[in-house]
């Protein structure tokens, strides 16, 4: 029997509007899995505890990329998804996990993660 062996790149130090060393780490940086397992990535950052929001990214080739999941530490929303193609966990503000489940051939591609900074909108009528 012979195994393939998917190939998911992650990688990620990106804040909108941010150059330079954004504080956002991801681990693994490359990650093979046999087909049929499961890839499990993880996301750190040392910003301060307003930054509690966690995006999960996919880029795959030729293709635009697509928000998988949003996270914080009692949501999580992945809006049209397959919550069972994927999960997420988000225990701490500072540390999320994210996981491809049962990989296939079509999983191949860069996984990013992203954190934000809450802010409060206020609306105002004039």
């Amino acid at each position: 029997m012979i195994s393939v062996i998917i190939t998911l790149t992650f990688s990620l130090q990106w804040t909108p509007g941010f150059a330079g060393d954004s504080g956002v780490t991801q681990s693994p940086t490359v990650l093979w899995v046999h087909k049929g397992n499961s890839a499990e990535m993880n996301c750190s950052h040392n910003k301060d505890a307003s930054h509690y929001q966690m995006y999960w990214f996919r880029q795959q080739q030729e293709k635009p990329m697509e928000l998988i999941v949003f996270t914080t530490t009692s949501t999580k929303d992945f809006g049209s998804s397959d919550q069972n193609k994927f999960s997420a966990f988000k225990e701490k503000v500072e540390t999320g996990s994210f996981t491809v489940k049962d990989v296939e051939s079509e999983d191949s591609a860069l996984y990013f993660c992203a954190v934000s900074q809450h802010s409060d909108t206020v609306l105002l009528h004039c």
